[in-house]
């Protein structure tokens, strides 16, 4: 019998954190200031290109969208079965989602889909890296092209992920990341936008506070800018020092926890492999850092009386996620159906995968699955 619970997803904070953040603490500016410019620099660096931090991966996605001109009654090309941030984001600037089916293999944008939902409002596509698989990017960024389309990659699922010997983030048009509690590096909440495009970035930037003009920089200066303008609508996005402190250790540490969820997912793999039950995404974690492990459950498997199964002995599930097109805000501007999403999604299982997790507690996992499932 499992003694400790086994969470589904947390974080891994050590002592490093806690003293960063009690040095922000003692400096006693707790806003937007050196300590994020820092970790912008930082990341700059581990991208390559431009980074700017803020409150969330949602608002990432928001102001990346907004910057791009994406506005009242446009269109963008996304994925149903996603976080429903993704889709808040686009209609928060006034523009409309357009639920697109997966690929079974993958659970990433089918692209054959997306492409007969094109239409002249059309003006971008979001293609979700689930799971840290970034899917078929050549094609999606061809097709794009082909289109005049901009892309915005939802990569909160991907931090530390490489797509061709390539860092996810480190190319393309715009990518947006997560900084949340249970996301590879976390800031406690948090998220970025990456882009080489300079007018994009430099929208962002300004919107992110509000519209203010050169706030940031009088911000990483420590000072307060009393007379400003503002010319385009903005928002109350920026990240604090306490949450860039957080996320300063965490960078340092993306290696340990790259390999330990890839060695984790791994060993998944090996597991249920060779089962008769339980079916996998074959992802190639030589590339691709994992954020979340799900299984595919036989067709009639009764799920939430196996979560509650699996609850007794110490084990949190999770499901990732409940389909965009099925929720009332969304539900009218589905036309047609999404036969892929509809038939996995009630098959889907998330299980525990975390730095914190060990081997032994992921064949215990496994086997109880096994045991419940036969």
């Amino acid at each position: 019998m499992q003694e400790e619970f086994i969470r589904l997803s947390k974080p891994l904070i050590g002592l490093e954190e806690k003293e960063a953040v009690l040095s922000v603490l003692s400096n006693e500016r707790l806003g937007m200031g050196n300590e994020v410019k820092k970790f912008e620099n930082e990341l700059n660096s581990f991208f390559g290109r431009t980074t700017i931090c803020c409150i969330n991966g949602t608002a990432a996605l928001h102001l990346a969208l907004q910057a791009m001109g994406i506005g009242d009654q446009d269109e963008v090309l996304v994925q149903s079965l996603t976080y429903v941030a993704s889709f808040q984001a686009i209609s928060a600037c006034g523009a409309i989602p357009i639920a697109c089916d997966i690929e079974l293999e993958s659970l990433t944008i089918d692209l054959k889909d997306a492409k007969r939902k094109l239409s002249p409002k059309t003006k971008a596509i979001m293609p979700v890296h689930f799971g840290g698989d970034p899917g078929r990017l050549d094609e999606i960024y061809s097709f794009a092209q082909e289109n005049g389309l901009r892309v915005i990659e939802d990569a909160a699922h991907a931090f530390g992920s490489e797509y061709k010997n390539r860092k996810v983030g480190s190319f393309g048009d715009v990518s947006c990341f997560s900084f949340d509690g249970i996301k590879n590096i976390t800031c406690g909440e948090g998220g970025c936008i990456v882009t080489n495009n300079r007018e994009i970035m430099s929208l962002a930037r300004e919107a992110r506070l509000l519209g203010v003009e050169n706030e940031t920089k009088h911000r990483f200066s420590d000072k307060r800018n009393w007379q400003f303008d503002v010319k385009s609508q903005g928002w109350r996005y920026h990240m604090s020092d306490i949450m860039a402190s957080i996320g300063r250790k965490q960078l340092e540490k993306l290696k340990y926890f790259a390999e330990k969820r890839k060695e984790l997912a791994k060993h998944y793999d090996e597991l249920f492999l060779n089962s008769k039950s339980i079916n996998i995404f074959k992802r190639n974690y030589q590339s691709i850092v994992p954020h979340i492990y799900s299984i595919i459950l036989p067709e009639g498997t009764d799920r939430s009386s196996m979560r509650k199964k699996l609850y007794q002995d110490s084990i949190e599930t999770g499901i990732h996620y409940m389909p965009n097109h099925q929720l009332t805000l969304y539900r009218g501007l589905q036309i047609q159906e999404l036969k892929n999403t509809d038939q996995i999604y009630p098959r889907l299982l998330s299980i525990p995968l975390h730095p914190d997790l060990n081997r032994k507690q992921v064949e215990f996992i496994a086997n109880k699955i096994h045991e419940i499932i036969e």
